[in-house]
């Protein structure tokens, strides 16, 4: 469910907000350098909550700002407005805007509560009842 960014493999951040588009939720996790301690809190918090993560659509993408292209770079800053010097977790929602942003790691319980309000979440959990 984590999505990390390797050399040029990765979709461009830009493509990967496309293409999750009504589609996924997008959890971002940004961090200055891939030894950040807030991005290695991040993911340990997230492990133990795949099924969660899944059943809410979160597509969780990490961002390293020292691996990125500039083109993402720019995407970031002005798109999404992400400083490249400080770790920052944004919640896109499958609508495309952005729904949370914090400058620490955030418990999955925080980030479902916020989830779980969403109107969309709302008619999927309608839908998925019996």
């Amino acid at each position: 469910m984590v999505e990390a960014q390797s050399g040029g493999t990765a979709p461009s951040l830009a493509k990967l907000m496309k293409t999750s588009r009504w589609q996924k939720r997008v959890l971002l996790v940004c961090a200055p350098s891939p030894d950040d301690a807030s991005l290695l809190r991040q993911r340990q918090l997230l492990a133990p909550a795949r099924a969660d993560l899944q059943a809410r659509d979160l597509l969780v993408h990490e961002v390293v700002f020292s691996q990125l292209s500039s083109a993402d770079k720019n995407y970031l800053s002005e798109n999404i407005r992400v400083p490249a010097t400080t770790f920052t977790v944004v919640l896109i929602g499958k609508d495309g805007g952005p729904k949370r942003r914090e400058t620490e790691p955030v418990a999955p319980a925080s980030l479902f509560s916020t989830i779980d309000v969403m109107p969309m979440r709302q008619q999927e959990m309608r839908k998925s009842k019996p």
